[in-house]
């Protein structure tokens, strides 16, 4: 299946696609064989509230680079909420994209978040690398459109853009924790409504306010110099010299989509330029690694534990017996007893 993906048979990416969903262990043989061909595509993540046209937005940037001489290959993957009742998802995304079917250079995937916090999808980054591999020049990362704590898309994407609109609340929605952090390109999108430009303002205030190096400023009549902010986020700060443009643009109408796309190659030639794009895929990896460690020792974790020591720790966390935090370290000191990792002795011996 592997040399069927890197010579872009599209049913040969989707069925590995759903057996990644799927979590076959076949896939991960595949994978294994497809990461050498990884680390061409430029990966862009697009996020934002409901509402803003973050699927309009995307399938008019897709229809740019297609008209580029040469024009681009473009995959994109368009995640969508599941309900936390049926465990369904309507994948409307691909809906609103209807434009690009038919079109050999273009592959769209919805995928359903399955309950998964952040607006992506747990099988996210490995479908990343398989549209990677089979030579998709730029690949999309829509989120779920969830809200404001979409930060995770900061961990899988190289370049972040941040889409708002105008009437979908006040101005402290453009400035949530976390949202404001991982922007690498905003863009104002249905700029034609009213607000747009009180909304483009805002932003702008806001990035001048939380730009890392001090500037002077005039304070009762004396140039005065402000402090650095303190870094934080799920991202660093951005990398020094790129400015984070603020871009206003009338998806239903393709109006905003040119400069967008220029900011878009802009950015990723600043990342290469500055070395910037190595610090992000090196810290992406390790990221991956963590979260990848975390769920099989989660697995193992419960796979292991005597069936009848939990159901009495749970007793004795619901009668208040044991506090969460109590009732967490039995479990762990079971899980550890028997050599299947350090125990808190052997774990502080090595530090």
């Amino acid at each position: 299946m592997s040399e069927q993906i890197l010579n872009g048979n599209r049913r040969a990416i989707a069925r590995l696609i759903s057996q990644i969903e799927n979590d076959r262990p076949e896939a991960q043989a595949v994978l294994a064989e497809l990461y050498p061909h990884t680390g061409r595509g430029h990966l862009v993540g697009v996020t934002g509230a409901p509402g803003t046209g973050k699927s309009s937005l995307v399938n008019q940037l897709a229809k740019f680079y297609r008209r580029q001489e040469p024009p681009k290959s473009v995959a994109i993957i368009a995640v969508d909420p599941t309900s936390p009742f049926s465990g369904g998802a309507i994948l409307g995304d691909r809906i609103r994209m209807v434009e690009l079917a038919g079109d050999p250079g273009v592959f769209i995937r919805s995928m359903a978040s399955r309950g998964n916090v952040g607006g992506l999808a747990r099988a996210v980054d490995d479908a990343v690398k398989v549209l990677d591999a089979a030579g998709f020049e730029l690949i999309f990362i829509e989120t779920v459109g969830a809200g404001q704590n979409e930060v995770e898309i900061a961990k899988s994407a190289q370049t972040v853009i941040v889409v708002e609109a105008p009437g979908l609340g006040d101005d402290v929605q453009a400035i949530k924790a976390g949202i404001l952090e991982i922007a690498d390109i905003f863009v104002v999108n249905k700029a034609d409504q009213a607000g747009a430009e009180r909304a483009v303002a805002t932003l702008k205030m806001m990035l001048e306010l939380g730009r890392p190096a001090s500037r002077p400023v005039l304070h009762h009549g004396q140039v005065m110099a402000t402090p650095a902010p303190a870094s934080g986020g799920a991202k660093e700060q951005p990398p020094a010299g790129w400015d984070i443009p603020v871009l206003k643009t009338i998806a239903l109408k393709g109006e905003g989509i040119v400069p967008l796309a220029a900011a878009i190659d802009q950015h990723l030639a600043h990342l290469r330029q500055s070395g910037e794009l190595a610090n992000r895929t090196q810290a992406r990896l390790i990221d991956e690694l963590e979260a990848i460690l975390q769920a099989e020792l989660m697995k193992r974790l419960w796979d292991q534990l005597p069936p009848d020591l939990l159901a009495s720790v749970t007793i004795q966390l619901v009668e208040r017996n044991l506090t969460p935090h109590a009732a967490g370290q039995i479990l762990l000191a079971e899980f550890f007893k028997d050599g299947d990792g350090l125990n808190q002795d052997q774990a502080g011996s090595k530090q």
